[in-house]
């Protein structure tokens, strides 16, 4: 795959640089093993403005893949579902249940996961977990249907 993947890492604290970003460069480094173009990690605030704002700007930039990292739990400040939901025009259920899934076996509190996986003009965005964790678990899930629904956006066959 040589298309262009960009990930977001949603954190208010690695915004402000009092947390070092764990999660996003193990994103980065799945998505360039397994082929992609692939800028290093954009940090950005929580808040779904502030998440709806970075998305655009990735699907803009030409990114067909859109993985974010972090606020997809129920804190007050978790707000990238929402900004993700503003973005995207239809949802793909079944990523996010399957990431779900996946956490689930590891721990408990995967459950509490709000993430959403979904597609806008011919780009897929998915959320994923903050933890660097969740985060390695989810990429072969993402890494492995990338491809076939970039294709199938494109008017390719299923």
């Amino acid at each position: 795959m040589t298309a262009s993947a960009h990930v977001l890492t949603v954190s208010d604290r690695s915004a402000r640089g009092e947390r070092e970003d764990a999660a996003g460069p193990v994103a980065v480094a799945a998505l360039r093993e397994a082929g992609w173009e692939c800028p290093d990690a954009r940090i950005v605030a929580d808040g779904a403005e502030v998440v709806e704002a970075a998305l655009r700007d990735a699907v803009a930039a030409g990114a067909r893949l859109v993985v974010t990292t972090g606020g997809t739990g129920v804190g007050p400040r978790d707000r990238t579902p929402e900004g993700t939901t503003a973005v995207i025009d239809r949802e793909v259920p079944g990523i996010a249940e399957e990431l779900r899934r996946r956490g689930l076996a590891e721990t408990p509190s995967a459950i509490l996961t709000r993430g959403v996986a979904g597609v806008v003009g011919e780009s897929l965005v998915v959320n994923l977990p903050g933890s660097p964790r969740a985060v390695a678990s989810g990429m072969p899930v993402i890494i492995g249907v990338a491809g076939h629904v970039l294709s199938q956006l494109g008017g390719g066959d299923h």
